[in-house]
């Protein structure tokens, strides 16, 4: 009994890795366009169904899919229509592993690694090792699959065995519950459909028992996504759960037409065990995918009623930036320079995020100021990406200056947000080691923020209404950021000669102090492009 239940586990093992193995190569080939095409290709719902299924076929991974998506609407890349549209599709990506396992290949396993091997490890280029590492780790796949299918085979003389896979045609719900946790503890739906099919082969589980358990694998998937979400925003918690609702909904309805869904499977398959599960699973998941994607505004708006709440709309990407305008340069300026305040703001608010995280000890807001600060460099990218643009229009010698000071400024506000998240990343320090800081500490911290707070909020008003006396405020405020930093580095390491400070506290406090000093010089500098000081 021993020797079968490690076989098993072995067996799942090569398998597992085969399937790691060949959807590394396939991302490795593709895996940042797919990113892309997720982002970029899912306004609609059919098509978000489309590149769902697509992203997960070359993935060979649904959870790494719906992570990727939970993810995506986290960070605002994504809708929740958009998500749950993707995740249908993900689940009918997923049946492509099935479908490749069912066929009689076992005779060529040798072959196909032989090929892998000689691809991965003699091609000079780097797509032919890709496409070997596939090949390679779908060799191990079904290598893994055979060792399963041998090591299963003396179970065919258990009638305990046989009993219990038996009642899973008597009692459905606990085929589904079976299914669930064994792909809970496996983490993988493919693997558990390798599983079904070694022991279809052997004749150990009739198709009937099998339908179950393959409706309880596309629920147990769902879990690496709910754990995921952990942390998450509102809409990406309900992406989450719009997977499981889509699962649980789906398989509610084919237990309740259970004989007709498999009239359907057995008429469209010929009367072999593996091709049987591997239909019935794509079958399930397309038909499923046909039922509810009409439905989805109605499913968005359930899972809206089981996790409540407003969710705070993320605008990712320029919203003034407009290239028609770019034949009238001194409107594209305006709006170059509408596009950089709009970015100064979010820098601000990261500012804010990261130091409110550091004095709350709270991860969520640091989440918040690390989203941010992307923002800030997408910003950044796409304003001076605009501006280059413009430079090659006729510009006044008046718009020149305004152009050519306008890029230092994005410079300085793309630098306060790297500022910004490095303080986050110090917060993120003192949460974590639970680095002690004394009241005396976080008053000197509060008040310097305070003051670069100031600083950096007056100069991004006085580009905004290029007021030359709120610039000036700057000028004369940011020397008292420089003397700050100084008397609180001095008085600090005095604390640290002393014992009296804990060591890697002193640290993160120096860290802290000079990011902020380098904030009020960035200020500073945003304030000299008001004055013509450049």
């Amino acid at each position: 009994m021993l020797a079968m239940i490690f076989g098993v586990l072995g067996g799942l093992g090569l398998f597992l890795f085969g399937m790691k193995l060949m959807g590394n190569g396939l991302q490795s080939a593709a895996g940042e366009k797919l990113r892309r095409i997720l982002e970029k290709l899912t306004k609609y719902p059919v098509v978000a169904v489309l590149v769902g299924a697509f992203t997960t076929a070359v993935i060979q991974s649904s959870s790494a899919t719906t992570v990727m998506v939970v993810g995506f609407v986290n960070s605002g890349l994504m809708s929740l229509k958009q998500a749950i549209g993707v995740v249908m599709g993900a689940n009918i990506g997923t049946t492509i592993t099935a479908q490749l396992i069912s066929f009689k290949l076992t005779d060529y396993i040798l072959h196909i690694i032989a090929v892998g091997f000689l691809l991965n490890y003699f091609s000079k280029k780097r797509l032919y090792r890709y496409v070997g590492q596939v090949f390679l780790g779908f060799g191990i796949l079904l290598l893994g699959l055979e060792v399963m299918q041998d090591i299963v085979a003396p179970l065919k003389g258990s009638q305990a065995f046989s009993d219990f896979i038996m009642s899973f045609s008597d009692h459905p719900l606990l085929g589904v519950l079976v299914g669930i946790g064994t792909t809970v503890i496996v983490q993988s739906s493919s693997a558990t459909i390798g599983m079904l099919i070694a022991l279809a082969n052997q004749g150990l589980i009739p198709f009937d028992a099998a339908i179950p358990v393959l409706f309880g694998d596309n629920i147990g998937t769902c879990v690496t996504a709910l754990l995921a979400s952990i942390g998450t925003n509102c809409n990406a918690r309900r992406a989450a759960l719009a997977h499981v609702m889509f699962n649980v909904v789906g398989t509610a309805i084919f237990l309740t037409f259970l004989p007709l869904f498999k009239s359907f499977v057995l008429a469209i398959t010929p009367d072999v065990p593996a091709r049987l599960i591997a239909n019935a699973h794509t079958s399930f998941n397309v038909l499923n995918t046909m039922l509810l994607l009409p439905l989805i505004n109605v499913l968005a708006a359930l899972v809206k009623k089981v996790i409540p709440g407003e969710e705070e709309e993320v605008h990712r990407g320029p919203i003034y930036l407009d290239e028609r305008m770019l034949g009238s340069p001194a409107v594209a300026l305006s709006l170059a320079i509408k596009e950089t305040i709009r970015m100064a703001n979010l820098a601000e608010l990261t500012l804010c995020n990261a130091m409110q995280g550091f004095f709350k000890k709270d991860a969520k807001l640091l989440e918040k100021a690390f989203e941010q600060e992307k923002i800030v460099n997408e910003l950044e990218k796409a304003i001076t990406f605009y501006l280059v643009k413009l430079s090659q229009k006729d510009l006044t010698p008046a718009l020149s200056r305004k152009h050519t000071g306008l890029l230092h400024v994005l410079n300085d506000v793309e630098r306060v947000g790297d500022h910004a998240e490095n303080i986050a990343e110090l917060a993120l320090m003192r949460i974590e080691e639970e680095l002690p800081f004394t009241e005396y500490a976080i008053s000197e911290l509060e008040k310097m923020f305070e003051l670069v707070h100031d600083v950096f909020v007056a100069a991004v008003q006085a580009l905004e209404q290029e007021d030359r006396e709120k610039a000036m405020y700057v000028i004369e405020k940011e020397p008292l950021v420089d003397k700050m930093e100084r008397n609180l580095r001095k008085s600090h390491l005095e604390r640290l000669n002393k014992g009296i400070c804990y060591p890697t506290s002193g640290v993160v406090f120096l860290d802290i102090i000079s990011n902020l000093e380098r904030i009020g010089d960035h200020a500073h500098n945003i304030a000299q492009v008001v004055l013509g000081e450049y």
